[in-house]
C-alpha cells in the first residue's frame, strides 16, 4: 500500500497535540520567520498577524485537509512535511507536491482546498484566519508581495518537476530529490552548501517511490547505488550527509545553480 492509499479517519482532522511550546511560541522565535510569508513583516505587521494566527499540530498519517473542503485557514509549515495529493473518480491516486518547512498551505480567494495535504511526518504548522488574512493582504503590501514571489516560485519548481518525471533517469530522480531536500534544509538553517550538509531524509523509501513514479525496489536500489559511489553516506535508513554538493547535482543532471544541464 502506498502513502496516497492510506487515508485518516476525517473525525482526527483537527487532532491538536498539548504542547506549550508551540501554542506560545513568537514570531521572533520562529525558524522560518526569513522564508516564510511574513518575511517582510515589520513589528506592527507581525503583531496584526499574531492577533489572527494559533499553531496546529499534525501527527504523522493525519490529514490536514481533505480536497474539496471548506478550508477557514491557510498557514506556513514551521517544522515537518505534507504532501499534495490528487484523488481520481476512480479512486486512483496521484501525489503531486511536497510541503516542507516554510511553504504555503491553502489560497486566499478559494473557499475550499484542491487538493488532499496529508501530513508525513508530525507536522507544526502557523496557521491564520482566513478572512482576515485576506484582509490584511490588501492592506499589507509585504505579505501580498511575498505571496507572490513564494506562488511564482512554486510554479519554477513545478515546471521542473515535470522535467525530472518526465526526463530523467532512475538515479537522476533521487539525486534531484535529495538536492531538493539538502538545498532547503541549508537555508532554513542559513547555512551554505559548500561543506558536508546532513540532513534527515523526512520521506519513506516508499513515499519517495510514489512522488517520484519509481517502484520501491528501484528507489532502494539507487539509493544504494549512491552510497556505494561515494556521492551520500547514509547513517540507518533516513539519516543523509552528502559531502560534495556539486558531484550531487552532477549525479541529477542539473549544474551549480540548480537548473538543467543543456
Amino acid at each position: 500500500m502506498t502513502l496516497t492509499q492510506i487515508k485518516p479517519q476525517k473525525s482526527d482532522r483537527f487532532m491538536l497535540m498539548n504542547d506549550p511550546s508551540i501554542t506560545s511560541r513568537q514570531c521572533g522565535d520562529c525558524p522560518i520567520r526569513h522564508r516564510a510569508v511574513c518575511a517582510r513583516c515589520e513589528s506592527d505587521e507581525l503583531e496584526r498577524l499574531d492577533q489572527i494566527k494559533y499553531y496546529r499540530n499534525y501527527e504523522a498519517g493525519q490529514t490536514v485537509i481533505w480536497s474539496g473542503d471548506k478550508m477557514d485557514f491557510v498557514g506556513s509549515v514551521v517544522s515537518g512535511i505534507a504532501t499534495l495529493t490528487q484523488t481520481m473518480e476512480d479512486g486512483r491516486t496521484q501525489m503531486v507536491g511536497l510541503l516542507l518547512p516554510s511553504d504555503f498551505v491553502g489560497r486566499p480567494g478559494r473557499d475550499s482546498a484542491a487538493y488532499d495535504v496529508v501530513a508525513v511526518t508530525d507536522m507544526v504548522m502557523c496557521c491564520f484566519r482566513k478572512k482576515p488574512f485576506e484582509a490584511m493582504m490588501t492592506e499589507t503590501p509585504h505579505i501580498a508581495q511575498r505571496l507572490l514571489e513564494m506562488t511564482l516560485d512554486e510554479l519554477d519548481a513545478a515546471r521542473e518537476w515535470m522535467l525530472v518525471l518526465g526526463r530523467k533517469t532512475a538515479r537522476e530522480k533521487i539525486a534531484s530529490l535529495l538536492a531538493i531536500i539538502a538545498r532547503r534544509d541549508a537555508t532554513l538553517n542559513m547555512a551554505g552548501i559548500q561543506g558536508p550538509i546532513t540532513f534527515e531524509l523526512p520521506l519513506t523509501r516508499e513515499a519517495m517511490a510514489d512522488y517520484l513514479g519509481l517502484t520501491l525496489e528501484t528507489v532502494s536500489r539507487q539509493v544504494s547505488a549512491l552510497k556505494k559511489d561515494a556521492v551520500i553516506t547514509l547513517e540507518g535508513k533516513r539519516r543523509i550527509t552528502i559531502h560534495d554538493f556539486n558531484r550531487l547535482l552532477d549525479e541529477a543532471g542539473d549544474d551549480s545553480d540548480g537548473g538543467m544541464l543543456a
